[in-house]
C-alpha cells in the first residue's frame, strides 16, 4: 500500500523551514553527528582505525559514536570489520561505551575479546566480573590486556587473582604485565609475594615484579631501582628510571628530584615527565621552561616528553607568558 501523497509532501516542505529554524549550534552538532556516522560506515566498510578514532575524538561526539557502533555491531557479521568497529570503540576513552565493551568482554573472537578489555583499562572500569574470567583465556593477547584491565580498576581485591594467574601463566610477556598490574590494583598484602620474583631467572619477570613494587610503594622495588640509577650506564639508569612509571610524585620524589639536575637532560626530563604523571603540576612548567632555554639534542630530549604528555599550544604559551619569556 502507497503511504499518502500529502504528509510526505507536506513533511518535504516542512524539513527546509525546520533547519532553518534551528540554532548555529544544533546545526553544527547535527553536522558534527552526520559526520560520526560517515565514519563509523567508513570503518565498517574496510576504513582504517587510527584515523577514525582521531577524527571521532576531534569531532568531540565520542558518546554518540560509542551508541553507534554499538548499533552498527549488531548488523555487521564479517570478522575483520566487527574487530575494527570495536577497536574504535576501545579508543574513543568514553564512558558511554563501557556497557557495550563490558558485553563484548565474552564474545566468541579473541580480537574482539582483546580490544574489549583494551577499552575497559583505558576507562579504569571496576567491572571486574567480566575480566576476570580472561586471566585463563587461551589467547595470550587476551590475558594480557585482561590483566592491564584488572590493574586500572585499582580495585585491591584483584590483587590476589592476578598474582595467582601470574605464577601458572607461561608466557613470559604476559607475566610481566601481570606482575606490573599487581601493583597498580595497590594491593600492599602482595608485596611480599611479588618480592619472590625479584630472583627470577627472568630479566623480563624481575623488573615487572620491581615496577610493581614500586607502584605500591615498596622500599624494596625502590631499592633495585636505585641499584640501576646508581650504574654508569646510561641505558640500565634509563631501565631504573621506567620503574617509576605510574608512581606516586609523593613516592618518586626523594628519587627522582636529583635527577632534574642530571647531566644526562634525556634522564632528567623523563624524571619530570614522571613527577608530573604522578600529580606534582609544576613539572610541566620545568619541561616547558626547560625546553626554552634549550639548544640541539637537549631541546628533542625536553620535547619528546611534552610530546608524550601531549601538551597543546595554547597551554604551552600560557606557561611561557607567566614566566615572563613570551608575549
Amino acid at each position: 500500500m502507497r503511504p499518502p501523497v500529502l504528509p510526505a509532501l507536506l513533511l518535504a516542505l516542512l524539513l527546509p523551514l525546520l533547519a532553518l529554524s534551528a540554532s548555529p549550534s544544533s546545526a553544527k552538532r547535527g553536522q558534527r553527528r552526520a559526520e560520526t556516522e560517515q565514519v563509523i560506515l567508513s570503518v565498517a566498510e574496510g576504513g582504517a582505525v587510527p584515523p577514525a578514532i582521531s577524527r571521532l575524538r576531534f569531532l568531540r561526539e565520542e558518546a554518540y559514536a560509542a551508541d553507534e557502533i554499538a548499533e552498527v555491531l549488531r548488523k555487521v557479521l564479517d570478522e575483520r570489520p566487527r574487530r575494527n568497529l570495536v577497536a574504535v570503540l576501545a579508543g574513543l576513552e568514553t564512558r558511554a561505551a563501557e556497557h557495550t565493551l563490558a558485553r563484548l568482554a565474552g564474545d566468541d573472537d579473541s580480537a574482539v575479546r582483546m580490544y574489549a578489555a583494551q577499552g575497559l583499562a583505558r576507562l579504569n572500569s571496576r567491572n571486574t566480573g567480566v575480566l576476570l574470567p580472561l586471566l585463563q583465556d587461551k589467547s595470550s593477547g587476551v590475558r594480557k590486556e585482561a590483566a592491564r584491565a584488572l590493574g586500572a580498576s585499582r580495585n585491591a581485591k584483584m590483587g590476589v587473582p592476578l598474582l595467582k594467574a601470574a605464577k601458572a601463566e607461561p608466557e613470559l610477556e604476559v607475566r610481566a604485565v601481570m606482575l606490573a598490574a599487581v601493583g597498580d590494583t595497590g594491593d600492599a598484602k602482595q608485596a611480599a609475594a611479588l618480592k619472590s620474583f625479584l630472583t627470577s631467572d627472568s630479566e623480563s619477570t624481575r623488573f615487572a615484579a620491581a615496577r610493581g613494587l614500586c607502584r605500591l610503594g615498596s622500599q624494596d622495588g625502590f631499592a633495585f631501582a636505585g641499584k640501576l640509577l646508581g650504574s654508569q650506564d646510561r641505558f640500565v639508569r634509563r631501565q631504573g628510571l621506567e620503574l617509576y612509571e605510574g608512581v606516586s610524585a609523593k613516592k618518586a620524589a626523594p628519587a627522582l628530584k636529583p635527577l632534574l639536575e642530571d647531566k644526562d637532560r634525556a634522564l632528567a626530563a623523563g624524571a619530570a615527565r614522571i613527577l608530573y604523571q604522578g600529580g606534582e603540576a609544576a613539572m610541566l612548567d620545568w619541561l616547558v621552561l626547560a625546553s626554552w632555554n634549550a639548544k640541539g639534542e637537549e631541546k628533542l630530549a625536553y620535547e619528546k616528553e611534552l610530546e608524550t604528555l601531549q601538551l597543546q599550544d595554547d597551554r604551552r604559551k600560557a606557561i611561557l607568558r607567566k614566566a615572563g619569556v613570551a608575549k
